[in-house]
């Protein structure tokens, strides 16, 4: 941008929604506003924070204005990295703006340090930092919270003199500026004229600014909303924080000159600060880490001897073809300047490979590159199964390849820690990512905010379909019903309008769950840091970084890798069998009947119930079918699923638009699956090289139709260079006619839109059968691994023990003398593992286990007292020990132990301290002479406790029933009433946006269970209502009892109280789903009752109809029965149509109709 601004003003004091949930300036419309302002340039100084600066910049500079890249800091009333509770907590502010280059990486230096070592509440920094990092920044005095203000503010004057030329002399003459602001607030008037003063005596120049929040005065309610949200108010709490005035808005020059135009300079400042400002950030340059080839080596040679050196381990018979596709893809890596990049994550895979950490077969695009396989970067091999390369790294577009791996999660820390100690910690972070406010989540948000009554904003919640990039405004459009509420209800207007506002505006900051930046140089010499927690992550997001010229790796932890870790170490323990899945053909047939049943429980990518139904009907025999399934059961393309199965099933009836097509989608039935098949039609029927095929691929995905509309042409008649040169053939030149070119083009543009990556697919179908494989052949093992991959999560592991009962696998009870840390197998068995058992830790787990290795079995509890350390082993985790029967097999009951164990440990802790001669010990003097056991005589005599006590107990130690279960009685009831389990209300939240099953937000739900925790709570009118958490076999659900329903059934709702609910499912996914209690009754056995009804010959044919009408309204478990005498005919009601036999009024409505004889209840 020129240095000549033709602006008579610039705001240099602005915050935008970076500033999270205070700033409410969207970068978009916030340098529109700019420009329609007649204003060229403006500033970013977001709260301590530069998280925005490259999106801020982007968009300025796309749309013709000047960005200029500041923060406004925190300073510490005293030492920056003093973190007393003891002072006061408060900071001063500090706007500070980068000149140049240099005051740009010192302005990232200070911000960083504010965070990694200065943050206490907030970012924050001394003098000595400032100090430190002055070059090139010019410094704002800042609003009322500034240093020199306070001063001023608090009637010390002298003082504010002193801090305003302790930072004069810190950034130099001319580049620190007194800062006034006018907001109509009276002391900032005040303070002012004392600026005016101090800048007259001290010859500091001024600066007018506006302390900009929001873009239009009338965005002042939106952004008090903003702040309710941040701190959890409402709108009418009086002593909350706001802002004083509406007057935190984008000015005009014309307003910005009526309130400071008398000030000397102050206005024509912001100006001459702005052409100062000249920072351009750098997006052609890579900052890739340097790697270190052997001796005697370049990079390029190594990498090729490693590629060839890995193609002779891979391939037995190395064709002609193999070595010109080896040679393309290394010389488009040389030519594009990534070996360093393949060196590097050769080198820490190679690692981790070494060490024994598990490596999934690859992930995304980079499974289309023969040089991964070769690497040892990925074990899939796309030469086999048809992978494109240029899908992962185009010649034809320069951008980062980007490889991401999956290591076993529980060792994904060891090979982070590698990169870290083999480049450098100041080189390495991980890497920050922004929660957003989505459409329901907005509508909730402000509800709250504008403190609308619940049910009121959960149902406007509620109309918002739950789809991916869902929006307010797209809702609007096709919920009819919420269009209506928002034209005819000025409360509904108000919560959707102010929604709207802030809808996708960044609500917090969270570290990538695997993305990892690793730099050439220190990162801050880069992009600045922040702290999350205990974590340092960078303060740009990923695609940020990528466009900086960063190394951005994801370094992921994939569960399944783990559990087939253990699962494998398990099946060598018992079985001396050492599983290797590197040389699998992935063609046992016995695996895909076990997909082909639906019996995938556990198993990766396949088992959600609508995938286990879909692979009923699938019936797949071939790895290409999993492939397949794992890409078309996702939102979008499993509208062809159908099609699909139909095509498998009859391969003779499918038809191709032109037989060109044929070698391309036979593999997927004439179906298009993947992304990959969409570039080789383009490159077979078009004749685009493979880049160019990736490009408009990428534009139909994207939906640009200018590009698609230029690109069609091209694929149908072809491209000539001005030399009269043929670049593309072209369909027609092809032999394809025009109009089978274009239907070929549209049925292209229709899926591309949702097209899956093959090569992802192919390396998550890999892991998904071998994890396949381990379950058909190995289900003891395979469970306990997976199930220890679980064990923190109850629903889970009851839903894995319910399919270990299905495959007749037995689950035994942790035990002090069998249990390891995790679950283990033995005769058949699942044994629970120590650390399912809450409150007991890793190192009492070790010391018990070392304890058990080098003194044999524990022969009593005494002797597990006397033999462990119970400096690592406390009351506590003993306490828990017993209540779910860990030393059941020593021979005392639970009630038992639990009388007695803590006079145990307290004698033994008194023993161990008696080390003076000739004083007994405790268990001298009632144990027998050298016999560790305790005298049974001691035990009190007590007897165990009831089984439903037993399994209480159980339940809140480990999280599930292991003994029984108090529903295992009611099995055949729960079968017969409920329409739905705690599994398909989870299944349910898990295929959102997919529309399978039948069970969904707002539907109507019976369920039975037990309630294993309640909660009154007191309503705003003084009702009682309650929150509880109803458990069945497969898991728990949380249940609301509005007052009118509590009132009715309060008397049933305790804890262990076995029922039976009715009420209507509430999903959405902001909060884990809940059922609205409508009614909730005991259950009890019943007996196997059934209703007959006899429909004499005098009713007319459509008296069926009134029976229905009235039987819909007594829902039961009854199952009816219906004898038509006209027609001699029998049938059994619908499920719904079931009836609850011991209502009264049902039996009364049904004789008043048909008369006793016709209605009987046996």
């Amino acid at each position: 941008m020129s240095n000549n601004l033709k602006s008579k003003f610039v705001h240099l004091h602005v915050h935008t929604q970076y500033s999270l949930l205070d700033g409410a300036s969207r970068t978009n419309k916030l340098i529109d506003r700019v420009k329609e302002l007649g204003m060229d340039s403006i500033a970013i100084t977001d709260h301590g924070v530069m998280y925005g600066i490259v999106d801020f910049y982007k968009t300025a500079v796309k749309k013709g204005i000047k960005p200029i890249l500041g923060c406004e800091v925190y300073i510490s009333k005293g030492k920056y990295t003093e973190k007393d509770p003891n002072r006061d907590k408060s900071q001063y502010h500090l706007v500070l703006l980068a000149e140049d280059m240099e005051g740009y990486s010192n302005l990232i230096k200070i911000v960083s340090e504010g965070f990694v070592n200065g943050f206490y509440y907030k970012p924050r920094v001394d003098y000595g930092v400032l100090r430190k990092y002055s070059k090139g920044i010019i410094a704002l005095s800042s609003c009322l919270a500034g240093e020199v203000q306070q001063y001023i503010n608090d009637g010390n004057y002298d003082k504010a003199k002193q801090t305003a030329l302790i930072y004069n002399d810190i950034f130099g003459q001319n580049n620190f500026f007194l800062e006034l602001q006018d907001h109509g607030i009276r002391e900032q008037k005040l303070i002012n004229q004392q600026l005016l003063r101090l800048s007259r005596e001290e010859n500091i120049p001024l600066v007018a600014t506006n302390d900009v929040h929001y873009i239009n005065k009338e965005d002042s309610k939106f952004h008090d909303v903003l702040l309710c949200i941040q701190t959890g108010k409402t709108l009418d709490d009086e002593d909350r924080m706001k802002f004083p005035s509406s007057e935190f808005y984008l000015k005009s020059y014309e307003e910005m000159y009526a309130l400071f135009g008398s000030f000397d300079d102050a206005i024509s400042n912001t100006v001459k600060i702005a052409e100062r400002c000249n920072v351009k950030l750098d997006f052609d340059t890579l900052h890739l880490p340097g790697f270190s080839a052997p001796e005697g080596l370049t990079n390029q040679e190594y990498l090729r001897k490693l590629c060839y050196d890995g193609l002779k381990m891979r391939y037995k018979n190395i064709t002609q073809e193999l070595i010109d596709r080896l040679e393309y893809e290394i010389e488009t890596i040389e030519n594009m300047g990534y070996v360093d990049y393949f060196l590097i994550v050769w080198d820490f895979i190679k690692y981790a490979k070494d060490n024994g950490i598990m490596v999934g077969p690859g992930r995304g695009s980079a499974a289309g590159s023969l040089v991964s396989y070769t690497l040892g970067i990925i074990d899939i091999d796309p030469i086999k199964h048809g992978l494109i390369f240029e899908r992962f790294l185009n010649p034809e577009r320069i951008s980062m390849p980007d490889i991401d791996i999956d290591f076993c999660y529980e060792r994904r820390e060891e090979v982070i820690d590698y990169v870290i100690s083999k480049y450098g910690a100041d080189k390495v972070a991980q890497i920050a990512t922004f929660g957003t406010m989505a459409a329901r989540g907005a509508i909730r948000d402000v509800g709250r905010a504008i403190n609308m009554p619940y049910g009121e904003v959960d149902f406007i919640a509620k109309q918002i379909p739950m789809a991916i990039g869902m929006t307010i405004d797209k809702a609007l459009e096709i919920n009819k019903k919420l269009y209506e509420l928002y034209e005819d209800n000025d409360s509904v207007k108000e919560l959707i309008d102010l929604a709207k506002a802030v809808e996708g505006l960044p609500r917090h900051t969270s570290t990538h769950a695997a993305g990892v930046v690793i730099s050439k140089l220190p990162i801050t010499e880069y992009v600045p840091l922040a702290r999350n927690n205990d974590s340092i992550i960078t303060q740009f997001t990923m695609t940020e970084l990528e466009e900086l010229g960063l190394l951005k790796m994801d370094f992921l932890g994939l569960r399944t890798l783990t559990v087939i870790r253990d699962a494998v170490r398990l099946i060598e323990e018992n079985h001396g069998v050492k599983v290797d899945f590197s040389n699998s053909n992935y063609n046992d047939p016995n695996i895909y009947n076990m997909f082909a049943k639906g019996e995938t429980l556990g198993i990766f990518q396949f088992e959600s119930s609508g995938m286990r139904q879909f692979l009923k009907e699938l019936k797949p025999t071939g790895f290409e079918n999993i492939v397949a399934a794992n890409s078309l059961y996702r939102p979008g393309p499993m509208n062809q699923i159908p099609r699909y199965i139909e095509n498998k099933n009859n391969p003779e009836s499918i038809e191709y638009l032109h037989p060109k097509l044929e070698p391309i989608l036979n593999v997927t039935y004439g179906c298009m699956v993947y992304q990959e098949q969409v570039m080789q039609i383009v490159r077979d029927i078009g004749g685009f090289s493979m880049g160019r095929s990736d490009l408009v691929r990428r534009a139909m995905g994207k939906k640009k139709m200018d590009v698609m509309e230029q690109e069609r042409k091209h694929f149908i008649y072809g491209k000539v260079n001005d030399k009269g040169e043929i670049e593309i053939p072209g369909a027609i030149r092809n032999g394809v006619d025009e109009e089978t070119a274009n239907k070929i083009y549209d049925l292209m543009i229709d899926f591309a839109n949702y097209a899956f990556n093959k090569s992802h697919s192919a390396a998550y179908a890999v892991v998904a059968y071998e994890t396949a494989w381990l379950k058909y052949y190995y289900p003891v093992e395979f469970m306990a691994a997976l199930i220890t991959s679980i064990m923190g999560n109850t629903n889970q592991v009851s839903l894995y023990i319910q399919e270990c009962k299905r495959l007749g696998i037995k689950i035994l009870p942790p035990d002090i003398n069998e249990s390891y840390s995790k679950f283990t197998v033995k005769d058949g068995a699942i044994r629970f593992g120590l650390a399912a058992i809450k409150n007991v830790g890793a190192s009492a787990i070790d010391s018990i286990v070392k304890t058990r290795k080098r003194g044999g079995k524990f022969l009593s509890f005494v002797d597990f007292c006397q033999r462990v350390d119970l400096n690592v082993i406390n009351k506590r985790m003993i306490e828990s020990m017993i209540k779910c029967g860990t030393f059941d097999s020593l021979g005392a009951n639970r009630a038992q132990l639990l009388a007695i164990y803590e006079r145990i440990l307290e004698g033994m802790n008194q023993d161990r301290k008696r080390n003076v001669e000739g004083q007994f010990s405790l268990f001298e003097v009632i144990s027998p002479e050298d016999n560790p056991d305790i005298s049974l005589d001691i035990l009190p005599n007590i007897k165990e406790f009831p089984e439903r006590t037993l399994l209480s107990m159980e339940k809140e130690m480990i999280g599930v029933y292991i003994s029984g279960h108090p529903l295992s009685s009611f099995t055949e009831e729960l079968k017969r009433i409920s329409n739905v389990t705690t599994f398909d209300i989870s299944e349910a939240v898990d295929n959102i946006g997919l529309s399978t099953g039948s069970v969904g937000d707002g539907n109507k739900v019976i369920i039975g269970g037990i309630i294993v925790k309640k909660q009154n709570k007191i309503t705003k009118n003084n009702n009682m209502m309650a929150f509880a958490t109803l458990e069945d076999l497969y898991g728990t659900v949380e249940l609301i009892i509005f007052p009118a329903t509590f009132e009715k059934y309060n008397k049933f709702i305790y804890e262990d109280s076995i029922v039976i609910v009715d009420g209507r499912l509430s999903i959405n996914e902001e909060e884990d789903p809940k059922i609205i209690v409508e009614t909730i009754k005991p259950l009890v056995k019943t007996k196997k009752e059934k209703m007959y009804i006899k429909i004499p010959s005098s009713k007319p044919i459509n008296f069926l109809e009134d029976i229905k009408m009235v039987l819909s309204q007594y829902n039961g478990a009854v199952p009816v029965y219906v004898y038509i005498e006209k027609n001699k005919s029998t049938f059994m009601a619908d499920r719904d149509l079931w009836v609850d036999v011991e209502n009264s009024e049902l039996l009364n409505k049904l004789e008043s109709l048909l008369g006793k004889d016709c209605v009987k209840v046996c």
